[in-house]
């Protein structure tokens, strides 16, 4: 019995840092890069690694940042009660699963780079992720104007910067 106890309790405090993959239904979307996600009796929340989409309101005084409203949508529209693949890469300061995200087919992370309705997450990478599709497609969005790069240069904040700027007005 305590050989038992004591493998759940390893069990549990292992798989957080254990990048694992599988397919979970989306049951909520929070923003333009963090989700609910469940299977059958695991539910857990995802963050889309790799990516930065723009912040959205938080408080009653703060204001979201432009195209945050989009971005929510965009990933709403694409993954809100459908099961999606996941590819864990850990799990980060809040306990959320980092991973890359698929719907029939389509890398998610990769088409909100696309749409410009995210950028590149300007921390430190997880190993073994690709991060040169994500480069590519971003610059390929600023290029062609896309979402947050259809902006004036003084509006393009980045979402890192945005929450530094925004950290203290609750």
């Amino acid at each position: 019995m305590l050989n038992k106890t004591l493998s759940y309790i390893l069990l549990f405090l292992i798989i957080p840092l254990i990048a694992f993959a599988g397919e979970f239904k989306v049951t909520r979307v929070y923003d333009g890069d963090t989700f609910k996600a469940t299977d059958h009796n695991i539910e857990i929340k995802v963050r889309l690694v790799g990516i930065d989409a723009p912040e959205t309101k938080k408080g009653k005084r703060e204001s979201g940042q432009p195209f945050s409203q989009q971005s929510k949508k965009f990933l709403t529209d694409m993954v809100l009660n459908k099961t999606v693949e996941i590819k864990g890469y850990g799990t980060d300061q809040y306990n959320r699963q980092l991973a890359v995200v698929f719907v029939d087919g389509k890398n998610v992370n990769l088409e909100l780079l696309k749409a410009g309705l995210a950028e590149v997450y300007r921390g430190k990478h997880p190993r073994g992720l690709e991060i040169e599709p994500y480069e590519k497609a971003q610059i390929e969005a600023k290029n062609a104007m896309k979402g947050i790069w259809s902006l004036c240069k003084a509006m393009q904040i980045s979402p890192k910067d945005w929450r530094k700027s925004n950290k203290h007005k609750e």
